[in-house]
């Protein structure tokens, strides 16, 4: 068969991609079939092109195969303007009611704090579990612990305020990846949560006690960004813990397919987890070491609380008739 008579015959497919380049951007349709159906007509597009161009046919017809190239390239990659609704909806609709529904991350609410407060508690306890805190953390870490906040909080040189919020920035991060990435094990996700929590409540019992007089200034120090911070911990256990239990119960999918797909699933999760880090930073690089009364630092700790009370529970929780999330 000539190569003219064989792009003739494609003309049909050539229509077709026509018609799909004038409905809207790709990126907005919802039918997987008509997204592959795009790209294999847009494929075969380009390798009529290449034929027409090698075998010299008439103008028109490559002039015609440039055009419908070009403008299907253009629907498939251009970018999109800013949508101040589209995005509204995604960040106080979609986003906290995925995130509230979303099982792992129940579960890994309830891990932490559980362990945290029993592990507060049992720290706390000196005269029934006398060395529950010393197990926990070790002589090393207490005597640290003790060290830091030996002295009052009183401040510090202010050109050292934005250079230590890049570094809780970095270590925070760094905290939540790792509580991430253990997750796609499962078992090891569950494990460092429960550690995690175990020891972080074990060093807020100890430093509670009424003996423990550094106990006044590492309050000081840790009440104004513990609420961001213990709950992007929560978001990062829990975004993993998603991810790991798409190895497992892939929905009829391939476990890469599962994985992909759980991936995007979690955007929300994890760009929470990001933003409560990077609050938590900064507020512990500037606030928490400076003088401010402790009534300034317990009153951002509380309106810290609201917000993520309001964010994650009033704007999360289901309305109507909407399907849970796995």
């Amino acid at each position: 068969m000539k190569v003219s008579e064989l792009l003739e015959q494609r003309r049909q497919n050539w229509r077709e991609l026509e018609q799909l380049c004038e409905g809207g951007p790709v990126r907005r349709w919802t039918a997987a079939a008509t997204v592959a159906r795009f790209g294999s007509l847009y494929r075969a597009a380009c390798a009529d092109l290449a034929l027409a161009d090698a075998y010299q046919l008439p103008p028109d017809t490559v002039q015609y195969l440039h055009r419908l190239v070009g403008r299907a390239h253009n629907q498939l990659y251009r970018t999109q303007p800013f949508n101040v609704a589209v995005w509204t909806e995604v960040l106080f609709v979609e986003a906290p009611q995925r995130i509230f529904r979303d099982g792992c991350v129940q579960l890994a609410f309830c891990i932490f704090w559980g362990a945290f407060l029993l592990s507060f508690f049992l720290a706390l306890s000196k005269e029934s579990f006398p060395h529950y805190a010393e197990e926990m953390l070790s002589t090393e870490e207490i005597e640290k612990l003790e060290s830091n906040f030996s002295e009052p909080i009183s401040g510090r040189d202010p050109t050292m305020n934005y250079a230590m919020a890049g570094f809780y920035i970095q270590h925070n991060t760094g905290i939540g990846f790792k509580c991430f990435a253990s997750g796609l094990l499962v078992v090891p996700g569950i494990f460092i949560c429960l550690y995690n929590a175990a020891f972080l409540g074990a060093a807020f019992g100890y430093m509670a006690r009424p003996d423990v007089v550094e106990g006044a200034n590492f309050f000081h120090f840790v009440t104004a960004h513990g609420p961001f911070e213990l709950t992007a911990i929560v978001l990062a256990a829990g975004a993993g813990l998603r991810l790991g239990w798409s190895w497992i119960d892939t929905r009829g999918m391939t476990r890469l397919a599962s994985l992909r797909q759980t991936a995007v699933e979690c955007m929300p999760i994890i760009g929470a987890m990001m933003v409560l880090f990077f609050l938590a930073a900064l507020i512990e690089g500037l606030l928490s070491p400076s003088s401010a009364p402790y009534s300034v630092k317990a009153a951002v700790a509380i309106l810290s609380s609201g917000a993520l009370m309001f964010y994650f529970v009033i704007l999360g929780f289901p309305r109507g008739n909407e399907d849970a999330t796995r």
